[in-house]
């Protein structure tokens, strides 16, 4: 398994858990990444993808609400909003290419989403990443 898949792997779990638990602490979740990951790189990578999200939480959703023809963000199921935010996030903030950024969160979506998940994020994600091109 890809370093860097593993850590976006968790997390995309780091960011379930926020999300049915807002108040869970950030040395909870720090300290799961941790139990998670044995590498110090990919921990800090790990917890910048988690705490960046966050960082950007609203104008993620705001986007991902822009973008999900006929979704609310709050009605899209768990697992699927926090793989988009995740993707969404490292399109707008990172330079990991598109592409790559594209294959990791659907098969973060074959793994741990619905048989649909895959296709519904290719999709978002696709037209987020034509607009990250396009500027």
């Amino acid at each position: 398994m890809a370093t860097r898949h593993k850590a976006r792997e968790i997390a995309v779990q780091m960011l379930y858990q926020k999300d049915l638990n807002a108040e869970i602490p950030f040395d909870d979740v720090r300290e799961m990444i941790a139990e998670q990951l044995s590498e110090g790189p990919l921990r800090d990578f790990c917890w910048h993808l988690y705490t960046g999200v966050l960082e950007f939480l609203k104008p993620i959703d705001e986007q991902l609400q822009q973008t999900a023809e006929h979704w609310t963000v709050e009605r899209m199921a768990p697992t699927d909003r926090n793989v988009l935010r995740l993707g969404a996030f490292e399109l707008a903030h990172t330079d990991t290419p598109s592409s790559v950024i594209l294959d990791e969160s659907i098969e973060l979506a074959k793994k741990f989403g619905s048989a649909q998940s895959s296709q519904f994020i290719n999709g978002v994600l696709d037209r987020l990443a034509a607009l990250r091109e396009s500027k």
